[in-house]
């Protein structure tokens, strides 16, 4: 398994409300291998969200373990998985969740600068990956000028800005027209492409039916885990 970005194994996750106990994850096993195209899908309520949460550090597991690239995440303090999250993950979401006063340019730059990276720097890389997502003649604008599918490329760019191992997108085409939404989701088919490794969380069968791996979650446990032929 030396080739596992994630491994799972036993994963269970608990929430409290009050008198009632919630059970959200009820023993998750899952590798994902380098270089995969992965759909984790799922009803609304079926546990998908708080997986991809775990996935990405920003939730811990009530019982079970989570290696990534080998390493027990339980194990890492607090600041080492946010040097994680900064490093290796690069996250798209649904709400795209740029800054509204920055431009374009300067949302893709804005992780590196937490890296103590230099403005030279940053904004060649940021500029890099902008003209890598389509986006070259849009640098300057705020988000409030661009599209949705704009916005989301934008996101996108920065995601790709650390040069993660892996790409985690939840719900990417949720926001978007089906037409926008055809084109976000070509646009993650090119990355994985070039060897990124994609793991997106959607409702949408017709978004599952694109990705050669689909994982189906419902009442918190895997219901199926197939490949396309």
């Amino acid at each position: 398994m030396s080739d596992a970005v994630i491994a799972l194994q036993g994963i269970t996750k608990r929430y409290a409300s009050g008198r009632v106990r919630v059970e959200a994850l009820r023993g998750i096993d899952l590798v994902i291998r380098s270089g995969e195209m992965v759909a984790i899908m799922g009803p609304s309520g079926s546990g998908k969200t708080t997986l991809m949460e775990i996935l990405g550090c920003l939730l811990q597991p009530s019982e079970g373990q989570y290696r990534f690239k080998g390493r027990p995440i339980h194990q890492i303090p607090p600041d080492g998985l946010a040097a994680l999250r900064g490093t290796e993950l690069g996250f798209v979401f649904q709400s795209f969740n740029l800054l509204p006063r920055l431009t374009a340019l300067e949302n893709v730059e804005l992780p590196l600068s937490y890296r103590g990276v230099t403005a030279r720097e940053r904004h060649a890389r940021a500029h890099e990956a902008l003209l890598r997502v389509g986006l070259a003649e849009r640098l300057r604008h705020l988000p409030s000028e661009l599209s949705g599918g704009e916005r989301q490329r934008v996101a996108i760019a920065r995601a790709l800005i650390n040069r993660p191992s892996l790409i985690l997108a939840d719900e990417p085409t949720g926001n978007l027209d089906s037409r926008t939404g055809e084109e976000i989701m070509a646009l993650l088919h090119t990355l994985h492409g070039e060897g990124n490794t994609v793991v997106l969380v959607t409702h949408d069968t017709r978004i599952g039916d694109q990705v050669e791996r689909r994982v189906a979650i419902r009442d918190g446990r895997i219901e199926t885990d197939t490949r396309s032929p």
